[in-house]
């Protein structure tokens, strides 16, 4: 290609960028891309078991990206606070090793026992994972430092700062925290909204944003998926 030629498609490819910063991604790519893999019966039959228990789950494209999270990290010892019915804790354990296991917790049983179903339902061995009915900070502050490759929260906003301080605690080097509804239908980008799940989530941008032992990023999957690694030393 020629210099002006190469100049040219730059130019061209800057433009391209900078327009589809200032308009989003247009409706059908992002649906497109929100519904690339796939769902089967067991994850749509565990989304229809939310509905009815008003249960918000994760949206298809978070849950694929966590299942690539735990796949490229290796995943074996996983947390999950916030177990709803199983869809995200689905994802991690087909993204993690086939020994690994899931720590998933819930404050309420019955969204655990329709967790366990979609889980076996979906072949998963009984010994892969366990549910631990409890308040979230109660239980995972119990747990071994250092000891996880990965952990997911999707709870009360208004912890999740708290959650992250546990988080850091939990993860090896290297290890992963992501955390799930974070751009909440456009509320957090828009100043005017200050009501506090919002001001918890930007609170919680901004401590993962800043911390220098972290590398992070805010994905726009979903409703909005932060993750970060914790530096390896």
């Amino acid at each position: 290609m020629g210099t002006a030629a190469a100049h040219h498609s730059a130019d061209h490819s800057a433009d391209h960028w900078e327009d589809a910063i200032a308009t989003g991604i247009d409706p059908t790519s992002w649906a497109y891309a929100e519904d690339y893999t796939g769902e089967d019966e067991v994850v749509t039959g565990a989304r229809a078991s939310a509905a009815d228990s008003g249960v918000a789950p994760i949206g298809p494209g978070a849950a694929a990206a966590l299942s690539l999270l735990a796949a490229g990290v290796g995943a074996k010892a996983v947390v999950e606070i916030g177990t709803g019915t199983g869809v995200s804790g689905l994802a991690l354990l087909r993204g993690m090793r086939a020994d690994g296991t899931l720590t998933t917790v819930d404050i309420d049983a019955e969204n655990q026992r329709l967790a366990r179903k979609t889980f076996l339902d979906a072949g998963v061995a009984s010994n892969r994972f366990r549910l631990i009915a409890g308040a979230g900070l109660d239980v995972v502050t119990r747990l071994t430092d250092g000891h996880y490759d990965l952990v997911f929260c999707d709870a009360d906003r208004r912890e999740n700062t708290a959650y992250l301080h546990e988080a850091l605690r939990l993860l090896r080097p290297g290890g992963i925290v992501a955390f799930a509804g974070i751009l909440t239908a456009g509320r957090v980008a828009d100043p005017a909204r200050r009501d506090p799940d919002t001001m918890a989530l930007r609170d919680l941008i901004r401590a993962v944003r800043d911390d220098d032992n972290l590398v992070s990023a805010l994905l726009p999957t979903s409703e909005g998926l932060l993750t970060a690694a914790k530096r390896l030393k």
